[in-house]
């Protein structure tokens, strides 16, 4: 099994919170940050699966949720979709396709704050920031299906009149 650098930051805080770091939780961590795409548990069980066959989806659900608790990943809730789990615990927002449903990361300014009006006195001490919209993929093929449409339409608008000549 190829090691995952970030597993000794991962057993250091495991220790600090007092945790077992058992082959379950390390295994679940691992799929967590190879690929840092915001899966689901489900499909944090099946891709932990092809490593530790034995392991059970309500395991990997009690490993997410350990992991939440004690500040390890983050939990990602999207409308009325599964929760989605972020490796990433630097201060960040999400950007999720409205289309294809993908979920990015995306980075605050340094100043992140400047840019809302907080009544007098207002302290933010946690914050949750999820745009919506398109991916530049699906954004291109919008655009490219728009203007096929459009095109066809202009065509089809043309034809007419032609006929009522």
């Amino acid at each position: 099994m190829k090691k995952n650098p970030s597993i000794p930051a991962y057993e250091s805080a495991m220790g600090r919170e007092g945790l077992r770091l058992t082959p379950q939780r390390r295994q679940v961590y691992e799929v967590l940050m190879n690929k840092r795409d915001h899966p689901t548990a489900t499909e944090v069980f099946l891709r932990a699966q092809k490593r530790m066959p034995s392991i059970s989806l309500a395991t990997v659900y009690n490993c997410l949720e350990t992991m939440v608790v004690n500040g390890l990943v983050k939990a990602v809730h999207v409308d009325r979709e599964p929760t989605r789990y972020c490796a990433n615990l630097q201060e960040h927002g999400h950007f999720h396709c409205t289309e294809c449903g993908h979920i990015s990361d995306i980075e605050f300014s340094d100043s992140r704050e400047q840019g809302w009006t907080l009544p007098s006195g207002f302290l933010v001490t946690q914050h949750d920031v999820s745009l919506r919209g398109l991916c530049a993929e699906c954004a291109t093929n919008v655009k490219t299906s728009s203007l096929k449409h459009s095109k066809n339409a202009h065509q089809h608008t043309k034809q007419l009149q032609n006929l009522k000549k």
